[in-house]
């Protein structure tokens, strides 16, 4: 089993009278992460379900001495898929503020009721998101040549735990497809009235073949039949379970470059490629380039997030078609990434250039990425 980034930062803060909330979409590892914890911390561990109907009835009764009595002898609680409990970050609240020591751990595979948990339990929280598992976990498990050889099918394939395991292409096509019809859009169904979850998906396959442009709302509307708020809606339902997530163009001039429009990724290449039921290998395929800036900005993401970097993330276009890829901020430093699959020769836009003479520019391809999101 690889481990986890977050596994030593987790459990390095289990002594802690705090509420650790652990997100991440389905089936990313959230689970045997805290298994493999609970495994080997000394601390004694309650675990609990949230899709189980006991749990509820054990936690229903909002008081201090049924927590106390429900948590006498143990250190840490923990409640897998806790968003389907009831008032859950109230009672997380009881429990953290009147019995000690104690650290609780919630996990979800959506943001609808954790997000709403973690503002509620203002002052308490420490959030660790879990993503598909990242480069900086694989170089742990393999030389640089197992790395290059498996770089392919991480473009094709994803990197989902589930889908590592697997050696056959047709078991881990399945096992994507099943992720998109059954489990993802399953926490957009539970938690929000959708009246034509096929729309979502038709929705997801116009944003998977635009990946690295600006999306028109008003033109996804008219191509789905449906109202640009709606579209609007859909998104922040896509986003709110894991499965895209968005950058908005970067501008200190309004006049010259773009600042409202967004561009949209999705967290894992499988899940993008199962949208659109397009397994092929490179050699078949005309997407490339839009799979290499998919993975590369997805990698540089979980990077920065499980690396603790303050830094923001935007796109860069002028109105005149100067662009891109991938602007990141951080403490006021502007650094920025131009996305080539095959290592070629970019100059850095004139504009931007002007603009911003202190910024520095690179070209990322598959020979020199490795440096960007491991490091």
């Amino acid at each position: 089993m690889i481990e986890r980034v977050l596994t030593q930062q987790i459990e390095a803060n289990l002594t802690k009278q705090k509420v650790g909330l652990l997100l991440g979409a389905r089936r990313v590892g959230k689970t045997a992460l805290l298994q493999v914890i609970r495994q080997k911390t000394l601390l004694k561990v309650l675990w609990l379900n949230g899709e189980d109907t006991s749990t509820e009835s054990l936690l229903e009764e909002r008081t201090v001495s049924n927590y106390q009595r429900l948590l006498s002898g143990f250190n840490v609680l923990i409640i897998d898929e806790a968003q389907h409990i009831k008032d859950i970050a109230l009672k997380a609240k009881l429990m953290i503020d009147e019995i000690r020591p104690l650290h609780i751990i919630l996990t979800g595979s959506s943001a609808f009721n954790l997000h709403q948990s973690g503002e509620s339990l203002t002052g308490r929280t420490i959030t660790y998101h879990l993503h598909p598992l990242a480069q900086i976990e694989f170089r742990k498990e393999e030389n640089l040549l197992e790395t290059k050889q498996h770089l392919e099918d991480r473009l094709v394939y994803g990197s989902y735990p589930e889908t590592v395991n697997l050696a056959a292409s047709a078991e881990k096509e399945a096992y994507m497809k099943e992720l998109i019809n059954i489990f993802l859009l399953k926490d957009i169904l539970a938690f929000e009235n959708v009246r034509n979850p096929q729309k979502l998906k038709d929705l997801l396959a116009l944003l998977a073949h635009q990946i690295g442009s600006e999306v028109s709302l008003h033109e996804l509307g008219r191509q789905l039949a449906i109202s640009k708020n709606t579209v609007e809606k859909y998104l922040d339902l896509l986003e709110k379970v894991y499965l895209i997530y968005r950058r908005k163009g970067f501008s200190r001039n309004a006049r010259k470059e773009i600042a409202k429009s967004n561009r949209w990724y999705f967290y894992d290449n499988g899940i993008r490629n199962a949208v659109i039921g397009n397994f092929n290998f490179l050699s078949l395929r005309q997407d490339t380039g839009m799979l290499w800036e998919n993975y590369f900005i997805s990698e540089r993401l979980k990077r920065n997030d499980y690396k603790g970097d303050n830094t923001d993330s935007y796109f860069w276009r002028t109105y005149d078609q100067q662009e891109i890829d991938l602007i990141e901020e951080q403490n006021g430093k502007l650094t920025a990434f131009e996305c080539k699959w095959k290592e070629q020769k970019v100059k850095i836009p004139g504009a931007f250039a002007k603009a911003y003479p202190e910024a520095s520019f690179h070209i990322i391809h598959k020979e020199n990425y490795l440096g960007w999101v491991e490091e």
